[in-house]
């Protein structure tokens, strides 16, 4: 069901819409360059999509999109990027911080879209979120650092406030997670909760880190918004429930595999503001002087039907505030 917001604070044809003087030459049509780090059907594609479309770029018609995906495997992004380059796309539209990283280090001058990037000041993405400067803009995952994932912590507390042993799952390989130990240890603080952090590099290591869940008696489980996470949702989401531990995580697909809950930003309108940004740049618009966006929208989604399989009763506020209950 839905419920209220939760909010914390593709070649040829005729250009359909005119460009600025000097953006672009006239009759050319622009070529995008879209650098994702998971598959094409990824949903993101889909809301990046109907955000050209809501600006008048159709693919086919007036715009050009060539993608290139890394399909969970990180290590292919920097290869990916230099063919976009290769190809000289007028843009780079780069998925995730992993994405964002391997467009910056390809190139210094082709205009780079980010989408979404944790912390993109604090990772050197950009020189500042009002004036990032170079050729990165974007948008943002979270508001003021990673407090993102205190807030899921927060919210695991409140299903079941006897927990204090936590374990936060993350990839090491992803260049956020120094920056999520950081801001995540004051809220743990803050609420009384032990925190275990475990790392996984891969779905090949998510047996071990389990068993060492098991072996340290962790009572929840916080997994860190990643690619290959959300790659491998459905096995993450089985052993949870094997283990028994209520998880939180930072994508809704998370809880539509299984996980107990999510909060985080919507998605969906992240990608679809990126077009945004394309718009702004294909009309003569540089990067370095767009401010870089942060999240308005946040939502809570909650699966029911395994809160009563772990014994767990979600408490009425929550369920309240939360913007889709699945059941």
């Amino acid at each position: 069901m839905d419920r209220r917001a939760f909010i914390g604070t593709l070649t040829g044809g005729l250009l359909a819409a005119p460009l600025a003087a000097g953006a672009q030459p006239a009759g050319r049509v622009p070529r995008i360059g879209y650098l994702g780090t998971r598959t094409l059907s990824d949903f993101g594609v889909d809301a990046f999509r109907q955000g050209l479309r809501e600006l008048g770029w159709v693919e086919g018609q007036n715009i050009v999109v060539d993608y290139r995906f890394a399909e969970g495997g990180l290590d292919r992004l920097p290869d990916l990027a230099a063919e976009l380059v290769r190809l000289k796309v007028d843009i780079i539209v780069a998925q995730a911080t992993p994405g964002a990283a391997a467009a910056k280090n390809a190139t210094e001058t082709i205009p780079i879209v980010m989408v979404p990037v944790g912390d993109p000041v604090g990772l050197g993405l950009v020189a500042s979120l009002a004036r990032p400067g170079g050729n990165v803009t974007g948008v943002s995952y979270s508001v003021g650092g990673l407090d993102i994932i205190g807030k899921q912590l927060e919210l695991l507390k409140q299903t079941v406030p006897k927990i204090h042993r936590v374990a936060i799952l993350s990839n090491p390989a992803n260049p956020t997670r120094p920056l999520v130990i950081r801001d995540v240890n004051g809220a743990a603080r803050a609420l009384a909760v032990q925190l275990q952090f475990l790392e996984a590099r891969g779905p090949n290591e998510f047996d071990s880190a389990f068993a060492a869940i098991a072996k340290e008696r962790i009572e929840a489980l916080v997994v860190m918004a990643d690619t290959m996470f959300v790659l491998h949702r459905t096995r993450l989401a089985d052993l949870a429930a094997r283990s028994r531990l209520p998880a939180a995580y930072g994508w809704r697909e998370h809880v539509e595999a299984g996980g107990l809950m999510s909060y985080g930003p919507s998605l969906s309108y992240l990608f679809r503001r990126s077009a945004t940004f394309v718009d702004k740049i294909l009309k003569g618009a540089k990067p370095g002087d767009l401010p870089v966006e942060q999240p308005t929208q946040f939502e809570l989604v909650i699966n029911l039907k395994t809160a009563k399989a772990l014994g767990l009763t979600i408490p009425p506020s929550l369920l309240q505030r939360a913007d889709q209950v699945i059941e």
